[in-house]
């Protein structure tokens, strides 16, 4: 599974259709209007939900999440939601960890994995002066595109949307071999290039550039600055960017994975450090109440300016198409500087951001500006979907009354079928051929080999044991070791683990190449490796 390679955190994501109609309807108004009417603009949604709806929304939460955690079997779930400026509920549920008595309240520390987007954003917004500070290039020592041209130009605003021209996910799988932060920046120039600002693709590890970039520019990490911008302004004493701020929180909720016999248990851990800006977050729903405050009232807090509410409004706005309408009358999705923009049936903008670890976290933040109201949601579980339809179910009561779909079965199959994508292998390598070749010597197959772009990848085999059947690859720096089982011929697999597990994948050496088939899978291809000397 790959949590951050899954694209459920962009439902919900805008109506360019929408926007259209929008569009077309204030040019037909604006031919008949006065000046002074047209100087005003398209027309703007008014306000809608009383106070009543949102009390009988908040009023439900306790019932919804705790039917969703018995759906779901998840542990532990915090959750705050603002309306109006004031947190009009913040509450846990639930345990920090299996088998441990200990309960998850306002304070739990949890991992928000990429609800850290929208949090840096806001870091940024801070660090800038002007809105158009946004559309400016800042130089990372280190960083550099395949493209010179766009390595020189490309600026914070095209990293933090995604705009880049960097495939989907480009430098996830070299922090899944253990590569530290300034390996993968380097070796990012070996990626190929979508059309720049033309394209979209979700990258982790870009968006964490633009955050560095902006960080060294003010000559401080990227934890000074988160710290100094706005966890300590905005009195959120318990947000840290590092995985040691997490480790160390002793309220700290424990990430869970779900097993073959529907229980849940904390089997992983999971380091983000190489993408801080982008997942590495940790936090509590009490910090992410208050940070919730400072979004709505753009940019201040209990009276105090904190972020500028140009640069911090910025982050608000549409910046590229994310997912094109499929149909006539389908919406497009968008993404703005850290969030998922859209705008609903009645034409408000909604800003929203899911978070997924495949390893044992699931995060949601939701919020209608124009209505004064967001919801945010924390899990010690990986991805099933259960923040997402909670953040759903509750709009939805305070808009209807009730929820209008069974949201969890939605966003369960969603997370499902996106988990399950990527370069999964056609081959079912637990099953070899019933008229497999036999492998060659072993020596045939050992050393080491080399790639521009995952480093050194060794072969070596197991004294005394049967030609192809102790063979050991290893990857990444520390490194790495996966056992290879022999499948046909000159053709071998091995388990793959991590974050972006795949499940089996395929090793084929031929002609003094190695080519491994799931880190190939890209479209630069750079997953074969070349014997070296």
């Amino acid at each position: 599974m790959r949590s951050e390679r899954t694209r459920a955190r962009t439902l919900g994501a805008a109506g360019a259709a929408l926007l259209l109609a929008t569009t077309l309807t204030a040019t037909a108004t604006a031919t008949t209007a006065t000046a002074a009417e047209a100087a005003t603009g398209p027309p703007q949604p008014k306000p809608s939900l009383t106070d009543a709806q949102v009390d009988k929304a908040v009023a439900g939460l306790d019932a919804t999440i705790t039917a969703l955690m018995r759906r779901t079997g998840v542990p532990g779930v915090s959750v705050a939601v603002v309306r109006h400026d004031k947190v009009v509920y913040l509450k846990g549920f639930g345990v920090r960890r299996t088998g441990d008595p200990a309960k998850v309240d306002p304070d739990t520390v949890f991992q928000i994995a990429s609800v850290s987007k929208p949090v840096s954003s806001t870091v940024v917004a801070g660090a800038l002066t002007d809105a158009a500070d946004w559309d400016r290039h800042v130089e990372l020592p280190g960083f550099a595109l395949k493209d010179p041209w766009v390595t020189d130009h490309v600026t914070t605003a095209d990293l933090f949307s995604h705009r880049s021209g960097l495939p989907d996910h480009a430098g996830d799988l070299l922090e899944d071999l253990g590569y530290d932060q300034a390996y993968i920046f380097d070796h990012l120039r070996e990626e190929p290039l979508a059309p720049f600002r033309a394209s979209y693709a979700y990258t982790n590890l870009g968006l964490t550039a633009a955050a560095e970039a902006v960080a060294r520019a003010k000559g401080v990490s990227w934890e000074k600055l988160s710290q100094d911008t706005l966890f300590k302004p905005a009195g959120m004493t318990h947000t840290s960017t590092t995985f040691k701020g997490y480790e160390d929180a002793p309220d700290r909720a424990a990430t869970h994975v779900k097993n073959a016999d529907g229980s849940w248990s904390p089997r992983y851990v999971r380091d983000p450090d190489a993408q801080a800006a982008a997942g590495g977050v940790s936090s509590t729903a009490r910090d992410m109440g208050r940070w919730l405050r400072l979004q709505l009232s753009g940019g201040t807090l209990d009276g105090r300016r904190i972020v500028p509410a140009a640069t911090l409004a910025r982050t608000h706005l549409p910046e590229i198409v994310s997912s094109p309408p499929t149909t006539p009358t389908a919406r497009a999705g968008f993404y703005g500087l850290g969030w998922n923009v859209s705008y609903d049936d009645a034409g408000r903008l909604r800003l929203s951001h899911s978070g997924a670890f495949a390893l044992g976290a699931n995060t949601n933040v939701t919020m209608l500006p124009l209505e004064q109201l967001a919801i945010v949601v924390l899990t010690n579980g990986a991805p099933v979907g259960l923040p997402d339809a909670a953040a759903y179910d509750f709009f939805d009561t305070a808009e209807h009354g009730k929820p209008t779909t069974d949201w969890l079965k939605l966003f369960a199959s969603v997370y499902a079928a996106q988990l399950d994508e990527g370069p999964r292998s056609p081959t079912d390598y637990a099953h070899p051929p019933t008229d497999a070749k036999p492998a060659r010597e072993d020596g045939t197959y050992t050393g080491t080999y080399e790639s521009p772009y995952y480093g050194k990848l060794t072969v070596s085999a197991e004294a005394g044991a049967p030609a192809g059947r102790g063979l050991t690859l290893s990857l990444g720096p520390k490194p790495l070791r996966f056992p290879l089982t022999h499948y046909d011929g000159d053709t071998f697999s091995f388990e793959t683990t991590g974050e972006n597990a795949v499940g089996r994948t395929g090793v084929t050496f031929t002609d003094g190449k190695v080519r491994v088939e799931y880190l190939d899978a890209g479209p630069g291809h750079l997953g074969t490796f070349t014997r070296a000397g």
